[in-house]
């Protein structure tokens, strides 16, 4: 019997480099792999071995005949890609792992970031250079965004750490936790000591709606809200009010508006709704449970600019929404909506709305008896108001659009959706980096290649680089950080064999008095260890993977604690 991929894919491509037969696709050499929602085994070529399964690291590989309740449609997913994507699974050129050349010493590098991209890229220099490495975050955990961005309802997706483990025992890694470059450190004294300096930060801001009453309360961008369920330390625990969803929003009490429809809409969505008795099970932080235990919302609508064809989220992460218990999902009835999802070519975003109920949806009235996600298209917030004497967002008005040579644009035709809270998901910006050339048009550190460069003079900066979404901005998945380091590494491989590197003037003993003395409460990798022992007890006595410490303090606190 066949394998299948599932919905929790995290696009690595570890499977695809142990299948005997390459029956796995797309592969990182192929085109359509940095934008395929995941990965397919081809069940006519598949000879059952197994390895894929082995081999992914988040439990995504399934024999098809193990598949039960809504996982079954993966196997008919896996099927129906070979149809439309011929391949006769024909190995390409070998590729051989690459190594630094003798007579250049003992190489230190610096990682800014531990989140995704930067494991990847310590795990590719571990194996494929001697050097020292160092990495270096704000936050006095590791994990980026796999720690506070995947929903806590994830937990296979969260897997992916252990893959990272490897990383944090290699007696030639050092960490320095709870140190910010750029404010403890500036990249000239990252420079002075290294002999390279990879920068893996993320987009860590939100893109802006640019409308009047953005700002009111009750009003959040998405990595707040993210923020706030993944016990983020840096968003407190009163940044999200659900409970207003209070009686001042009158008929939005128990309605939430979502202002995108990719992945993160979707997460926030399904962590509204779910039931909490559900979410206690998972890492969830405990202050964003207990809001939800209290919570009146019971409908959440998804404001989406274009039309069904154009959705952004995955295909495997609406099918997971479509199957979320006790949650109805209806689209909101429009001609061209009714139109596009009836025209629907079968693979497309658009006939993954087939089946569901069209209604007419009010949103000046109550919520209807239950709980539900309602999809609403070709729709744009124009404005986010408040009612007299509320002082924070209890109405969205609301634009229709049609599309018109693939843009939406506004017709002049409006209503008011009355909510009692606005989540704004409409994508990632990246942000300077102190001492590193920027693109203000992509948002994105200034490089070519993964090399950051001046663009005054299109030149390299001497063993300066980029990766992950500093580097090609908020695309991609966590496993398109691994080609992407892969680049990235590449590219400092070819500058080391050319001796283009930076030439250090201090020792690797230096920059840890440097630190020590800048942030004497820095966060190594005994305290690392002593923070993750703390959560996975307090995880175990609750029947809990684990319980996230959720504050700076609490954090330091457990890393200092012995045992």
């Amino acid at each position: 019997m066949a394998y299948a991929i599932t919905q929790t894919c995290c696009n690595d491509a570890s499977c695809v480099s142990v299948c005997p037969v390459n029956c796995i696709h797309p592969t990182p050499d192929e085109p359509e792999f940095g934008t395929t929602d995941m990965l397919y085994i081809d069940p006519a070529a598949c000879i059952d071995c197994g390895a894929c399964a082995d081999a992914c690291p988040v439990d995504a590989v399934f024999p098809v005949d193990r598949l039960r309740g809504p996982d079954t449609v993966f196997g008919d997913l896996n099927r129906d890609w070979y149809r439309d994507h011929p391949n006769d699974h024909a190995w390409g050129v070998p590729a051989f792992p690459r190594s630094l050349p003798d007579g250049l010493g003992q190489l230190r590098i610096a990682i800014v970031g531990t989140g995704p991209s930067a494991g990847y890229t310590a795990q590719e220099l571990l194996r494929s250079t001697g050097a020292e490495i160092t990495m270096i975050d704000r936050l006095p955990v590791t994990g980026g965004l796999l720690r506070h961005g995947v929903a806590p309802d994830h937990q296979s997706t969260k897997r992916i750490a252990e893959s990272f483990a490897g990383v944090f025992h290699d007696p030639r890694l050092r960490v320095h936790l709870n140190v910010e470059v750029g404010t403890d450190v500036t990249h000239d004294e990252l420079a002075a000591h290294h002999h390279a300096v990879v920068y893996a930060v993320g987009a860590a801001a939100d893109r802006r709606l640019g409308m009047p009453g953005e700002d009111l309360p009750g009003s959040l961008p998405a990595t707040t809200f993210v923020g706030w369920y993944n016990a983020e330390p840096t968003v407190p625990a009163d940044a999200v009010a659900l409970s207003g969803a209070d009686a001042d929003a009158g008929a939005g009490a128990e309605r939430v508006v979502v202002v995108g429809n990719g992945n993160v809409a979707v997460d926030i969505a399904r962590i509204l709704l779910t039931d909490p008795d559900r979410l206690a099970a998972t890492d969830i932080a405990d202050h964003a449970l207990a809001a939800l235990r209290g919570s009146r919302v019971r409908e959440v609508v998804l404001l989406a600019r274009r039309g069904p064809e154009q959705a952004a989220w995955t295909r495997p992460e609406f099918l997971a929404l479509r199957q979320l218990p006790g949650v109805d999902v209806v689209v909101d009835d429009h001609p061209e909506v009714r139109a596009a999802i009836a025209a629907a070519a079968p693979d497309s975003r658009a006939a993954l709305l087939a089946g569901l109920p069209l209604e007419r949806f009010d949103g000046e009235a109550e919520p209807r008896p239950g709980r539900r996600i309602v999809l609403r298209f070709l729709s744009a917030p124009t404005a986010l108001t408040a009612l007299a004497g509320c002082g924070r967002v209890s109405a969205v008005t609301v634009g229709r659009t049609a599309l018109a040579g693939g843009r939406a644009e506004l017709t002049g035709e409006e209503d008011v959706i009355r909510a009692g809270l606005v989540v704004r998901s409409i994508g990632h910006r990246g942000v300077p980096v102190p001492g590193l050339p920027f693109d203000e048009a992509a948002a994105t550190v200034a490089h070519r290649g993964g090399r950051v460069i001046d663009p005054s003079t299109g030149r390299a900066l001497p063993g300066t680089y980029v990766v992950g979404w500093a580097k090609r901005g908020p695309s991609g998945g966590i496993g398109a950080n691994r080609a992407c380091a892969r680049e990235t590494v590449d590219a400092f491989l070819d500058d080391a064999a050319a001796r283009a590197l930076l030439t250090p003037s201090a020792t690797r003993k230096d920059f840890d008095r440097l630190i020590r003395r800048r942030r004497p409460d820095a966060v190594g990798l005994k305290e690392l260890r002593a923070v993750d022992r703390a959560e996975r007890t307090r995880g175990e006595a609750e029947g809990r993977p684990r319980v996230k410490l959720a504050t700076v303090p609490e954090l330091l606190a457990a890393g200092r604690r012995k045992g």
